[in-house]
């Protein structure tokens, strides 16, 4: 991508939930940075908070593309430094002492495909951007994708959740066992992943588990609509099992 392009990505601008990141559409909550959307509020998901640098779209969406499926790497220190500026605002919330930096894992035959995990590309180069990469160990090898799953294009949210259910896991639990873990992902969209990746991570050991994205979609008010109602309908349905 050339220069002019680069710098017309900016950071994303608004209201955000304080837990998930999803945009707050509502003027109420301007200037709120401790407000929550209405998932949150219902439920905590199980990692602490998720940040990313700008909405999936335009150059931005392109320069991932560029990375992901045209495998151009040197696109990924330039989405590394996005990652590391976007986290120098969720650095302070962190806990002292040594983070263990996750990338979300490929199903090892996606990964052969494509020659590479753009996530741990990204987390590489976010480490090299750190004050104190010290304070940062990455970890490849612990948490792995061992069901390869079908595409998450058109679920509802409880689809997505089920069809992520069993896709991940932890192989060595000692690695993280009390620790403090960083989740380095190129895209959130729903945060069905995320949410999975952080629940495995948690049910193995480990303490909290912050998630640090490049981009992330955002919802219009008809999406939020349809959300809303698609977790009444989830909720209802949990109802009647229990």
């Amino acid at each position: 991508m050339c220069q002019d392009c680069l710098s017309a990505l900016h950071p994303l601008k608004g209201s955000f939930c304080a837990v998930c990141g999803e945009a707050l559409l509502s003027p109420v909550f301007a200037d709120r940075p401790d407000a929550l959307c209405g998932l949150c509020q219902r439920a905590h998901p199980p990692f602490e908070r998720a940040v990313a640098y700008g909405s999936y779209d335009g150059g931005l969406r392109d320069l991932i593309h560029l990375l992901k499926y045209q495998q151009v790497r040197p696109a990924a220190p330039v989405l590394g430094r996005m990652v590391a500026n976007t986290f120098s605002g969720l650095e302070a919330s962190l806990p002292e002492g040594t983070i263990q930096v996750v990338p979300v894992p490929l199903h090892p035959s996606k990964q052969a495909q494509r020659g590479f995990n753009q996530a741990e590309l990204i987390a590489r180069a976010v480490l090299q951007q750190f004050v104190r990469p010290e304070r940062f160990q990455l970890r490849t090898g612990v948490l792995v994708r061992q069901r390869e799953t079908g595409s998450q294009i058109g679920l509802t949210r409880h689809q997505r959740r089920e069809n992520l259910r069993g896709a991940f896991a932890v192989l060595n639990p000692t690695q993280i066992a009390g620790r403090d873990v960083l989740l380095v992902d190129d895209v959130v969209t729903t945060g069905s992943t995320a949410s999975e990746c952080a629940r495995v991570l948690r049910r193995a050991g480990a303490a909290r588990v912050w998630v640090v994205t490049v981009a992330r979609t955002l919802k219009t008010l008809e999406e939020f609509a349809i959300r809303d109602d698609s977790w009444k309908k989830e909720s209802t349905e949990n109802k009647v099992v229990a």
